[in-house]
């Protein structure tokens, strides 16, 4: 081999161990030390628009933007964000906006409940209401708190509750996303 070339093995060789050392060495201090260079993921979201299929046209449209943080993991009830709704039918029908006070979630379903802070519902503002989601992909499902009453249901109603999710999402507009909850119990 010629000396030229011998020396510039040496040089590669060198420089890979010089690198491969600096990195153990640097992983091991990251592990010894408790901190990771990957951010911790949040502990919980709903996030996500989908119409709902009604076989009368109905247009009922449910956004999501939910989530708990990384930090509040043990207490669902530090969830933030907002969720709203619309339900039209021929040109009549009611909006409502929330923001969110609790979020759980659990494989690929999610219940999230909030108060109401802007609509165009009588007597519906600061009324508490919950939507349970299940994250199908393409063919997502949806039930809410107010399912079998007249109204947005009780001003008492609890954090974290609704329905089963019994509405089917129209073909082609599901795109909820369920981020599951894994509390450290």
């Amino acid at each position: 081999m010629q000396r030229r070339t011998k020396v510039a093995v040496l040089g590669v060789v060198l420089l890979l161990t010089v690198g491969l050392t600096g990195s153990a060495v640097a992983a091991g201090s990251a592990a010894a030390s408790g901190v990771e260079d990957r951010p911790q993921r949040e502990a919980a979201a709903l996030t996500g628009t989908a119409k709902l299929y009604r076989s009368l046209g109905d247009d009922i449209t449910f956004s999501f933007d939910a989530h708990l943080a990384a930090k509040d993991t043990a207490d669902p009830m530090q969830a933030t964000g907002t969720f709203e709704w619309s339900h039209y039918l021929n040109g009549d029908g009611a909006w409502a906006k929330a923001k969110v006070d609790c979020l759980v979630t659990g494989g690929k379903v999610a219940v999230v409940s909030g108060v109401v802070t802007d609509t165009n519902l009588p007597d519906a503002k600061g009324t508490r209401v919950g939507v349970t989601v299940h994250d199908l992909g393409h063919r997502d499902r949806l039930g809410y708190s107010w399912a079998t009453t007249e109204d947005l249901g009780p001003k008492d109603l609890p954090k974290c509750v609704s329905s089963a999710p019994f509405e089917k999402v129209k073909q082609g507009t599901g795109d909820f996303t369920v981020v599951p909850w894994q509390p450290d119990f």
